[in-house]
């Protein structure tokens, strides 16, 4: 009777039906209670995974409709042969700049997917932490003095981890440039590098607006973004692939929040020394 019943929810179940739970009223403590657990545990991360894969998908569909929206109103108005050289102008920049959004959106995408997709297994060389760091610094400089923002950083340490070069560098990319974003002009960030024996730790601290305490543990979520009204800013993956890079490194990220004072980031990546490279 109970191989029965698990025969029959196995078919549903393979036919994409996720709401399958297997009784088991008596609560054997035999190989069939414990399969049967198994199996309602299975059937229960699989209706999770397909929830979150559909709220990926919807939140992708958004973040791809209004550009492309945008694109089709402007190209649209185009089209008038009265219109002005000036308006013209204007109109192809938003169809340049909403086209570099959905670029940008897809690129972010599919890094994510391909990060989801390595379970650990990345490339890593000797990379001077601090010297990466500064190189990040330079690319940011143009949008560092459109803010007036001032930024300070200890000066050379000599730090060295053994990590994927091009994925770290995406992450202090990231983590300096969204505290530029959430900056007021006249602020000021500071990154802090401190080596331990077992590990090394960053920390990227701005003056900022800071974080709402009950938004702090959402922001590393997919497409998440605290403030709406920067929205033509970003696509709320930065975070979530800063994350998921620093896990990969067998690191962690934390922030520490408060609203008006700003915020900080603080990556931990252990030590890799056996496997520095010289």
């Amino acid at each position: 009777g109970p191989i029965r019943k698990m025969s029959d929810a196995t078919k549903k179940v393979a036919k994409g039906d996720f709401n399958v739970q297997i009784e088991n009223k008596k609560i054997r403590k035999d190989e069939i209670g414990t399969l049967t657990e198994n199996f309602n545990m299975m059937v229960r991360e699989l209706e999770s995974n397909e929830y979150l894969s559909k709220e990926f998908m919807s939140n992708v569909s958004h973040e791809f409709k209004t550009p492309i929206a945008s694109i089709q109103g402007f190209a649209n108005l185009l089209k008038d042969k009265d219109l002005s050289e000036k308006d013209k102008e204007e109109y192809i920049d938003i169809i340049i700049e909403e086209s570099g959004r959905l670029a940008n959106l897809s690129n972010n995408i599919q890094q994510l997917s391909k990060l989801e997709n390595k379970k650990g297994l990345i490339q890593k060389q000797k990379v001077a932490i601090d010297e990466q760091i500064r190189k990040c610094i330079i690319i940011l400089n143009n949008k560092l003095e459109e803010k007036n923002i001032e930024i300070g950083m200890d000066e050379d340490k000599d730090v060295f981890l053994n990590v994927n070069e091009d994925m770290m560098h995406q992450v202090w990319i990231n983590l300096i440039n969204n505290a530029i974003k959430y900056t007021d002009d006249s602020g000021r960030i500071d990154i802090i590098i401190d080596e331990f024996k077992d590990r090394v730790v960053v920390e990227v601290k701005d003056t900022g607006r800071g974080i709402k305490e009950e938004n702090v543990d959402k922001i590393f979520e997919k497409f998440y973004q605290e403030d709406s009204s920067h929205n033509s800013e970003g696509n709320g993956l930065g975070l979530a692939i800063v994350k998921k890079i620093v896990e990969l490194h067998k690191g962690t990220i934390e922030v520490k929040s408060k609203i008006g004072e700003g915020s900080s980031f603080i990556v931990t990546i252990p030590k890799d020394e056996d496997k520095l490279e010289n």
